[in-house]
């Protein structure tokens, strides 16, 4: 469980939590702008590697249901992660995707992606908080 799953959730928890909060961090340290531009260049590769890996975490979430009974926020957790990625990556994913979509499927996730980025910046937090839960857990919890 520790392994490559574990650094992967990490790193992309991380870029999605940077991409979700650019915002925020541009308005309170401008000269961080072109930093986050360079990271934006990549933020639709991200999201469509995080969407569907939010789904196979989700996937993963229900199937360790049995978790709620010795380790409720381990499962709670995992639940909170697969949700992350599977909303920034609809947002940030969308883009790239877009345009193989038919036209009611385009109006269809259009319209989910604009109710989700009203979200993003609580998101983006929410992943940079679940990166610090991770490394706690792992590192000095367990």
């Amino acid at each position: 469980m520790w392994g490559a799953v574990f650094w992967l959730d990490i790193l992309l928890l991380l870029a999605l939590g940077i991409l979700g909060i650019s915002s925020v961090i541009v308005k309170k340290k401008p000269e961080a702008e072109e930093l986050i531009q360079k990271l934006s260049r990549f933020s639709g590769y991200v999201g469509i590697i995080a969407a569907p890996w939010g789904i196979w975490r989700l996937i993963d979430a229900i199937l360790k249901i049995n978790f709620l009974g010795f380790a409720p926020m381990l499962w709670f957790s995992l639940l909170v992660i697969a949700l992350v990625f599977i909303s920034l990556g609809m947002i940030f994913g969308y883009g790239m995707i877009n345009s193989y979509l038919s036209e009611e499927a385009r109006t269809k996730g259009e319209s989910l992606r604009q109710k989700l980025v009203t979200y993003q910046v609580p998101f983006g937090f929410t992943s940079i908080g679940l990166v610090v839960w991770m490394l706690l857990y792992r590192f000095v919890i367990i």
